[in-house]
């Protein structure tokens, strides 16, 4: 761990700080800290900022709830500016928006962009349209017992190609069994960072298992 001294502030006493949500990774808001903001933000593992309009600490949080739990903070090269994980109690924006970054100036039709939230948001949103001709609008119509059962026939084709020591028709099946899971997680309401938060929780777990082995 860098010493906080070792940080180099501008001149007014800040630097600048973006916030990342711990389980999307996505960018959540770019605020700015003074040593203050920042030493409370670690003492108390919540976020809390200096207000370049008001004058003043901000506690994120602190009139609307929407705390942001701190998972870690971590200094740029040049020790000059700051990037914060946290786990967010509500939207990010003071509009009541999830991120304040939502306004597109440009993307690349070369280098499409995928994330399993965003394949996530597809899927609900043919959960709530019913978009005909869609296969998922098919399942979701289907119902419970339909998708588990394509849940069970993609589970066993990993499986067989796995098996047979193929690496790319095992990918190619382990692709249709994580989008059919993921359609199950969608019918019951099962978010991508509910598993996250069990993963991570199974981490630390598995962690203190190899120290007591070690010890």
């Amino acid at each position: 761990m860098i010493d906080l001294e070792t940080l180099k502030f501008d001149v007014n006493g800040l630097i600048p700080v973006i916030v990342t949500d711990f389980y999307s990774k996505k960018v959540l808001t770019l605020a700015y800290m003074s040593r203050e903001s920042l030493q409370i933000s670690i003492d108390e593992g919540k976020t809390c900022f200096w207000s370049r309009s008001r004058k003043c600490l901000w506690r994120k949080g602190e009139t609307s709830g929407n705390f942001q739990h701190i998972v870690s903070i971590i200094a740029d090269c040049d020790l000059d500016a700051l990037t914060i994980e946290v786990v967010k109690d509500g939207p990010a924006c003071h509009k009541g928006d999830d991120s304040c970054f939502n306004n597109p100036v440009f993307k690349s039709d070369k280098l499409p962009e995928f994330s399993f939230d965003g394949l996530y948001g597809l899927l609900m949103q043919r959960k709530k349209e019913n978009t005909k001709g869609s296969y998922t609008a098919y399942l979701f119509e289907s119902g419970i017992d339909k998708i588990l059962k394509k849940v069970g026939e993609e589970s066993t084709e990993v499986i067989v190609a796995g098996k047979g020591g193929d690496k790319a028709e095992t990918v190619y099946e382990i692709a249709d069994l994580a989008y059919h899971v993921m359609v199950l997680m969608a019918e019951m309401d099962i978010q991508p960072k509910d598993v996250v938060a069990e993963l991570a929780k199974r981490h630390v777990i598995d962690f203190k298992v190899k120290q007591q082995k070690m010890q």
